[in-house]
């Protein structure tokens, strides 16, 4: 998956807003303004940070040594680094993605949550 599929996969989902709060090549995706997922516009090659449980984090980096690592400049205990261009098949990108949302989501105030639902 490319950096453009990766964005417009991100800006598909309800609520999702794009922001480079950082700096002009740091690449913010939000969910009712909480982060999901970060990527570097210059950083090659292309990864993401993505937000994962905790067991399944660890889980992730046994079984793609290669690909998926401690999340870079963020809790490494709840983020991934995860290298798109290099063999992961783009269900299982898919699926990281859409598990970082959800565990946004799910951790939203109930009237942000409220207010997702009815998007």
């Amino acid at each position: 998956m490319d950096i453009e599929s990766f964005r417009n996969y991100c800006l598909s989902k309800k609520g999702v807003t794009e922001s480079f709060p950082f700096d002009e090549v740091t690449l913010v995706f939000k969910v009712m303004n909480k982060m999901f997922a970060v990527t570097g516009l210059e950083r090659q090659p292309f990864q993401v940070n993505l937000k994962c449980d905790p067991e399944r984090a660890i889980e992730l980096r046994e079984e793609h040594p290669d690909v998926i690592f401690a999340g870079w400049h963020m809790n490494k205990k709840h983020w991934n680094t995860v290298y798109f261009e290099h063999g992961l098949n783009e269900k299982l990108l898919v699926e990281l993605i859409d598990h970082s949302y959800d565990l946004v989501a799910a951790s939203l105030k109930k009237a942000d949550k409220e207010v997702l639902k009815n998007l």
